[in-house]
């Protein structure tokens, strides 16, 4: 990706927009069961063609004109930064997350927080349009029934996909600070922990 032929600006700008909103007939629905049938359903930037990586797998998403014109969310001046920044350190840093969850070097270390749950007041935003909230079947529905133990609800953005932070910030503020206004009174609860169990919470629930 670093190297890619068309450009790590014109790369990015198909990936923000492939991921997004802004793309026609982007419909994320569940995924049944955790079989070859279903995961096909993904859309290409979760299964890739077999002779394609990311860079070719998202080229034909890239956006004409007024579409780039009207994603007021992410402008090309913006989108200027990221693009001059990845250039300038690669993209090495944000893939070793992966490497270290695929790799099973860390497998023993996660088994400490397994059967672990969240138990302080929590929600889910997310874009209406990210199949990410779907990529992984029946983690979506256990997030809410079993792993969080005060769960207040969950919140599907309309006109929002991937970067919901970006494409609805207004929203997803509001929302946030009315949680905050809703549980003023667990405040005392949470300081109970101590600094790495609330970051260890903080971080279970940004992820």
């Amino acid at each position: 990706m670093h190297f890619c032929s068309q450009g790590i600006h014109h790369f990015l700008r198909a990936y923000y927009h492939y991921k997004s909103a802004d793309r026609v007939n982007n419909k994320p629905h569940p995924l049944h069961s955790w079989d070859a049938q279903q995961l096909a359903k993904l859309p290409p930037y979760y299964i890739m063609p077999m002779d394609s990586g990311m860079t070719e797998t998202v080229n034909p998403a890239m956006p004409d004109q007024q579409s780039i014109n009207s994603a007021t969310w992410l402008t090309e001046a913006e989108l200027a930064v990221y693009a001059g920044e990845f250039s300038r350190t690669g993209f090495q840093g944000g893939l070793n997350w992966y490497s270290c969850v695929t790799s099973g070097r860390f497998s023993e270390e996660l088994k400490k927080h397994g059967g672990k749950t969240i138990d302080i007041p929590s929600m889910f935003i997310a874009g209406a349009g990210d199949w990410g909230i779907y990529q992984k079947p029946g983690e979506f529905e256990a997030m809410q029934h079993t792993a969080c133990t005060n769960f207040t609800g969950r919140y599907l953005l309309n006109g929002a996909g991937h970067w919901v932070q970006q494409e609805q910030p207004e929203t997803v503020t509001g929302t946030l600070l009315q949680f905050l206004k809703n549980n003023q009174q667990n405040k005392a609860v949470f300081t109970t922990y101590t600094a790495d169990q609330r970051l260890s919470i903080l971080s279970s629930l940004v992820r």
